[in-house]
């Protein structure tokens, strides 16, 4: 990464900072009964640290106990996506949507916009879309965030890049598709009680540490799946957009996803999308496009790919499998911080592709073949 993109990120971190400080993960841990299993924070450096020892994040808290241990993880790992959720309204001004919006009383899913991501006419519209996992909105990576901090695993610094650039933003929460109403309880009494030390350790064990119980799962409507979610979203936001050049984020499994969506809502997407930056993606043209010719002349030059590899940044990376469009080295081996490491790069491939864009758009009018003018001729 050049020197100016890394002083652009750390001005960007400046801009945040002190949100994030008054907003600091600690004082959101001490609203919960989780205190003295969970002191930690994000320092100044946006890495998770323990607050007395400074050290990183460490798993093994008890003592060669896997199965506690692992609760005790996915402990942090909630509680790190509502704290990410806090700082996407609170220090990225995003808005929270809840869909269906009319299904206010059943269980449903939610994802966040700019203010005028919907209403601004003329601006790029910024569409996230992340790995499949346990983690939500806001996250690239859950193990990235907690071991190597908020810059790496989160989607706020991408958010910022979005909004210093006067772009809108959709961030979307694919992997929200049910809720198990038996740890939703849990949680919500974990969260909200106000117990003593002595009963602290009962509370862990009894709750925290036995969330495999039996599920009891209702899925959300227009959520069940990534793919349900993000058609929905583009139905009924997205697509409704006017005068918006649309481009997207996807990372990992949100590959697929997409490619899911060009599939299902081919003319839709060919007209608005602009620019698609693949990062590690397991999409699979083959099978998902298979030879439809007007999908595959669309993704050869609307579609660019970081995948994970030794090279250094930017150099061409194509392998035999996957050589449907421009392939490049994400700067990195490692998948989770693949969109961290390529960011600057894809925010400059977005400005190239939106100056070279051109006005014409994709019609319904079949592409003219060999095969088809020779059967016109015998006709």
């Amino acid at each position: 990464m050049e020197g100016n993109d890394i002083e652009e990120l750390r001005a960007l971190w400046d801009l945040w900072l002190p949100v994030t400080q008054e907003l600091s993960f600690q004082k959101f841990i001490e609203q919960s009964d989780l205190l003295e299993e969970l002191k930690y924070d994000f320092n100044e450096k946006a890495e998770l640290r323990h607050t007395e020892t400074q050290r990183p994040f460490v798993f093994n808290y008890y003592k060669n106990v896997l199965e506690r241990n692992s609760k005790r993880y996915q402990a942090l790992g909630h509680l790190l996506a509502q704290y990410i959720y806090e700082l996407l309204e609170k220090v990225c001004k995003l808005q929270k949507v809840y869909i269906p919006p009319e299904a206010d009383k059943e269980p449903r899913s939610f994802f966040f916009m700019s203010e005028t991501a919907l209403t601004s006419h003329h601006s790029v519209l910024l569409v996230l879309l992340q790995d499949h996992g346990v983690f939500r909105a806001g996250q690239w990576s859950q193990q990235a965030i907690i071991h190597h901090g908020l810059q790496h695993g989160s989607q706020i610094p991408c958010i910022q890049m979005a909004l210093q650039a006067h772009y809108d933003v959709i961030v979307l929460n694919p992997n929200d598709n049910f809720v198990d109403l038996k740890m939703e309880k849990e949680w919500k009494d974990l969260l909200t009680q106000n117990i003593g030390p002595s009963s602290l350790k009962m509370v862990q064990a009894e709750n925290i540490f036995s969330l495999q119980q039996t599920l009891q799962c209702i899925p959300k409507r227009c959520s069940n799946t990534p793919e349900e979610h993000m058609a929905y979203i583009w139905d009924y936001f997205i697509s409704k957009t006017e005068g918006k050049d649309v481009a997207f984020i996807v990372h990992g499994y949100g590959g697929l996803v997409f490619m899911d969506l060009l599939v299902r809502r081919k003319w839709e997407v060919m007209n608005k999308v602009y620019a698609v930056a693949l990062i590690d993606s397991e999409h699979h043209v083959g099978h998902q496009l298979g030879s439809d010719v007007q999908l595959l002349a669309w993704i050869k030059h609307h579609c660019r790919e970081w995948v994970t590899s030794p090279k250094p940044l930017d150099k061409p990376a194509a392998t035999v499998l996957k050589k449907e469009f421009p392939m490049v080295s994400a700067g990195t081996e490692k998948h989770n911080l693949a969109p961290s490491s390529s960011l600057q790069s894809i925010f400059k491939y977005f400005k190239r592709a939106l100056k070279a864009k051109t006005t014409i758009n994709f019609s319904r009018v079949p592409i003219v073949t060999r095969s088809s003018t020779k059967r016109k001729q015998s006709a």
